[in-house]
C-alpha cells in the first residue's frame, strides 16, 4: 500500500482501556494472499478485545503494540492472491488473528468474511455478524432447539444472547432469560422473553423449576460460565443440553479445570462446546490434526449468512445497538463495557 497511514487505537503496554489506548497514526497493512484489506465502516466491540487491552487471558498473545478488535464491517478495498473477487464488496468480517479491528482499514481472512448487502444500513450492518452466528450455532448447530422446547438463556441483555433470545423466540421455543438490571431485563421482555430473571437478586435454578413444573430446561445458553455453572445444570431437563457459549464472568478458568465430571454424569444431559472459527476445508483438517480443534467450515458461515439476513429482512429479527459511538471515543465506550454498563451491541463508526 506504499506510503499511505491510517489512524488505529493501539496498546503499548496492558493496563484498563481509558490509561492505555492511544491514536497512533500508522501504516495501511497489505493483505496476504486470502486476506483482504477493508476499510471500515462499524467496529462492533466484542467482550474478548477487553483481554487484548488489560493483557488477560489469551490463547495467543499478539506482539506490542498492536490494535485490538476482533470484528469489522466495511467494503473491501483491496485484496491479496486468490480472494481477488472479494473487491468491491461490503462484509462484515473477522480480523486477522482476532485483533487489527479498532482502525479506519483492517485486514480480515476472506474465508471469515461474509456479505453485507447495502440494503443493510448502519449501524445494524456491523451488529449482525458475531451475535447471530454464536447464537445460531449454539441454539441450532450444537443444541438443535426445535419449537415447543424451553431455554435458559445467560447475559440476555447482551450482544449474543439478545440474538438468542430473537432467534429462539422466532424457532417456536419459550425462553427464559437471565440479566442483571431492571433495564436489561426489560430488553429481554421487548425481544420476546417470556419469563426474565434477575440474577444477582434471584434463585435461578428456583424460579426455573417453578416455571416448568420441576422438569427444567432443554437447553442452557451460557455466556456467563463457572458464576452461573451450578444454577444452570440445576435446570437441566432429563437429556437438556448445555451449551458453552463463553466465559464473561472469569474467563481465567478457561484454562484451568473446574468442570466437575460427576456434576455432569448426575444431570443426565449433553454438554456442548461452541468456537466461532470459521476457515476453508483445508485448514479445518489441518487444525484438527495439528491441535485437536474442531473448527467450522466457511460455508457454514455463508449459510447462517444468509438464513440471518432472510428473518432480519422479514422482520423477525433485529439488531440490537446500545449505543453508536465516534472512532474518537472508543476507548470510553470499551470501558463502559469493561464495567458491564452497556445494552445489547456497542459499534464504533469511523465516519
Amino acid at each position: 500500500m506504499g506510503n499511505e497511514t491510517m489512524r488505529a487505537w493501539q496498546v503499548h503496554t496492558y493496563g484498563d482501556p481509558l490509561d492505555v489506548l492511544r491514536l497512533d497514526e500508522v501504516a495501511v497493512p497489505t493483505p496476504d494472499p486470502g486476506e483482504l484489506l477493508v476499510r471500515v465502516e462499524g467496529i462492533p466491540l466484542n467482550l474478548n478485545d477487553l483481554e487484548r487491552i488489560n493483557g488477560g487471558n489469551m490463547m495467543v498473545r499478539p506482539e506490542l503494540p498492536y490494535s485490538p478488535g476482533m470484528e469489522v464491517t466495511g467494503v473491501v478495498e483491496a485484496a491479496g492472491e486468490g480472494a481477488e473477487s472479494f473487491v468491491g464488496r461490503r462484509v462484515a468480517a473477522t480480523t486477522k488473528m482476532a485483533i487489527g479491528g479498532y482502525a479506519e482499514l483492517a485486514l480480515c481472512p476472506a474465508v471469515a468474511a461474509f456479505d453485507m448487502p447495502a440494503d443493510v444500513p448502519m449501524p445494524d450492518a456491523a451488529a449482525l455478524f458475531f451475535p447471530f452466528h454464536l447464537a445460531w450455532i449454539g441454539l441450532f448447530d450444537r443444541a438443535e432447539l426445535t419449537a415447543g422446547e424451553t431455554v435458559l438463556i445467560h447475559a440476555a441483555a447482551g450482544g449474543s444472547g439478545s440474538a438468542a433470545v430473537q432467534l429462539a423466540k422466532d424457532a417456536g421455543a419459550r425462553v427464559i432469560a437471565t440479566a442483571g438490571s431492571e433495564a436489561k431485563l426489560a430488553l429481554c421482555r421487548e425481544l420476546g422473553a417470556d419469563v426474565t430473571i434477575d440474577y444477582t437478586t434471584t434463585d435461578i435454578a428456583e424460579v426455573v423449576l417453578a416455571e416448568t413444573e420441576g422438569r427444567g430446561v432443554d437447553v442452557v445458553f451460557d455466556n456467563v460460565g463457572q458464576a452461573v455453572w451450578d444454577a444452570s445444570f440445576k435446570s437441566l431437563a432429563y437429556n437438556g443440553r448445555y451449551v458453552m457459549m463463553g466465559f464473561a464472568s472469569n474467563k481465567e478458568v478457561a484454562d484451568e479445570p473446574f468442570v466437575v465430571p460427576r456434576t455432569v454424569a448426575l444431570s443426565n444431559a449433553k454438554l456442548c462446546g461452541v468456537m466461532l472459527n470459521y476457515q476453508s476445508d483445508e485448514m479445518v483438517g489441518f487444525l484438527k490434526g495439528a491441535m485437536g480443534w474442531n473448527v467450522a467450515p466457511s460455508s457454514l458461515g455463508v449459510r447462517i449468512q444468509d438464513e440471518v439476513l432472510e428473518r432480519y429482512r422479514a422482520g423477525r429479527v433485529k439488531a440490537v445497538v446500545g449505543e453508536v459511538v465516534p472512532f474518537e471515543e472508543l476507548p470510553r465506550a470499551i470501558d463502559a463495557m469493561a464495567n458491564r454498563a452497556t445494552i445489547g451491541r456497542v459499534v464504533i463508526t469511523t465516519s
